[in-house]
């Protein structure tokens, strides 16, 4: 997740267990581009213990197969292929999750790709752009070109985050794909997380907007694979996760002042509102300092109550949006 889930983010997520793998925001690819070096530095003081995995987001196939071969220089787990991002910004620059609108491309880009990459090679993709029509020719590709694993987040590109995600089709990927499958999508229960992992043929789960809202969730999902009762939060848990994320965000000299802080604690803020409630995401959103900021967070989180942060379930939006796996907590 671009300007979120860099180092120090996964820094805070191992003092609360943290994640089996993490993987870097996107590289953006593009003609005489190189690695970003703030991605290069992260990747190089990686320091949490965890394999790191390079994402790369490109349409350039030279370019592309140049920043793969340098990424093997460096220590990464693996490099996966973004083909799922539905940010415009990105897609109005036919990367991302716009390439899924050109099956030919996608398998032009993977034919180059997959010999020029010696360690494991993996893509994360959604359903398809405007519909689904297209998503069992791309899993045909992904075995033709014998990807390691496929990540499948269970949206449209066009869907964005909207609605509930599909896991009918994630669940049909991971019966057609030769590789391990890893699904995507509103996974914020760890009751209904473990429950995916005992009782589907998915591999495994990757969690973002999740993850942010709730840094335990790696570690609750592994109490009740354990049998355990998930150990929840308090309130002033919470609020300390969030001085931590005030902190961690501060570019110090780099820093445009107050105000650019607070807008760049917001784009956390924006998916933990959800886990705590509609008061408390409206009065965030409208902070413009860190004193109202504080007065805030004491307000709404000065207590010792557990907190699920499970955001509401939202209505189905768009084509095949059905959860198969309804959340339960």
């Amino acid at each position: 997740m671009q300007d979120v889930t860099d180092l120090a983010f996964w820094r805070l997520l191992e003092r609360r267990a943290g994640a089996d793998c993490y993987l870097t925001e996107y590289i953006r690819v593009y003609p005489h581009s190189r690695i970003d070096p703030h991605i290069e530095r992260q990747i190089l003081q990686n320091d949490t213990g965890r394999p790191l995995v390079a994402q790369i987001a490109g349409e350039d196939i030279p370019s592309l197969v140049k920043i793969a071969q340098e990424l093997q220089r460096l220590p990464v787990a693996g490099i996966d292929l973004n083909l799922g991002c539905p940010a415009q910004v990105v897609c109005r620059k036919n990367v991302g999750g716009a390439l899924l609108k050109d099956p030919a491309k996608v398998e032009e880009i993977l034919g180059a790709l997959r010999p020029a990459i010696k360690i494991p090679f993996s893509v994360k993709c959604r359903l398809g752009y405007a519909d689904s029509s297209s998503f069992e020719h791309l899993l045909e590709l992904f075995n033709q070109y014998r990807l390691d694993w496929v990540t499948i987040h269970g949206r449209t590109v066009r869907q964005g985050y909207g609605g509930q995600a599909n896991w009918d089709a994630i669940m049909q990927a991971a019966r057609l794909l030769n590789c391990p499958t890893i699904g995507n999508g509103d996974i914020s229960c760890p009751q209904t997380a473990a429950r995916i992992l005992t009782d589907s043929p998915l591999a495994g789960l990757m969690i973002g907007r999740g993850a942010v809202r709730n840094p335990w969730l790696f570690s609750q999902i592994r109490q009740v694979l354990e049998g355990k009762e998930p150990l929840l939060p308090t309130g002033r848990q919470l609020m300390e996760y969030l001085r931590e994320l005030r902190q961690v965000t501060d570019l110090g000299p780099l820093s445009r002042g107050e105000r650019f802080h607070v807008e760049r604690v917001k784009k956390f803020l924006n998916f933990i509102g959800e886990g705590v409630g509609a008061d408390f995401l409206h009065a965030v959103r409208r902070a413009s300092s860190w004193s109202q900021m504080e007065s805030i967070w004491a307000r709404f989180l000065d207590h010792d109550r557990p907190m699920p942060l499970i955001p509401p379930r939202k209505p189905p939006a768009g084509e095949n949006s059905p959860a198969t796996l309804p959340e339960k907590h």
